[in-house]
């Protein structure tokens, strides 16, 4: 295991324990440790939540897909002549890919919720002294990628009402 090198913080905290023969050394540690962790679970609560996220976009992915394949499919059959009365198949098909849409919107929403709230709270800690390093919240993958996918199912539900454009 390699050693890690105490961080600039770290030594100041050991020669201010130093410095002052009253203050234990183990209270100064404890304090940075514990401003360390909290930093840390802000870390992991956001991953946290990308994960919910990239949970919505599956579900939502599979209703928009499966929703747009039932669709296609009957709209094939009718065009073949196979069938003649598939209005049913094709609004539920619809209906799933609407599902998928509401669903998706409504995981935007909370994650955006989410993080502002979370970007707040780590501020009134950062202003309270509470937690020390200034850590970025760099735009999230997944949230753009939920955008991106939620652009590519209006684009299709509208191709599927109007029979116009690249899914039509």
């Amino acid at each position: 295991m390699v050693p890690m090198q105490p961080s600039c913080r770290t030594r100041m905290i050991l020669t201010m324990a130093d410095s002052n023969p009253k203050r234990p050394i183990s209270d100064d540690m404890s304090v940075e440790l514990s401003a360390r962790r909290t930093g840390m679970s802000f870390q992991r609560t956001r991953m946290s939540a990308d994960r919910t996220l990239m949970a919505v976009i599956r579900t939502s992915l599979s209703l928009i897909g499966f929703g747009f394949s039932i669709f296609q499919f009957f709209q094939k059959l009718r065009e073949a002549g196979t069938m003649t009365h598939v209005g049913s198949a094709r609004n539920f098909g619809m209906t799933l890919v609407m599902l998928g849409i509401v669903m998706l919107i409504g995981g935007i929403v909370f994650h955006s919720q989410f993080m502002l709230g979370l970007r707040a709270q780590r501020k009134e800690m950062r202003a309270a002294r509470l937690i020390y390093g200034e850590s970025r919240f760099p735009p999230s993958f997944t949230l753009i990628t939920a955008v991106i996918l939620l652009l590519i199912g209006i684009g299709a539900i509208v191709s599927m009402t109007f029979q116009i454009g690249p899914f039509g």
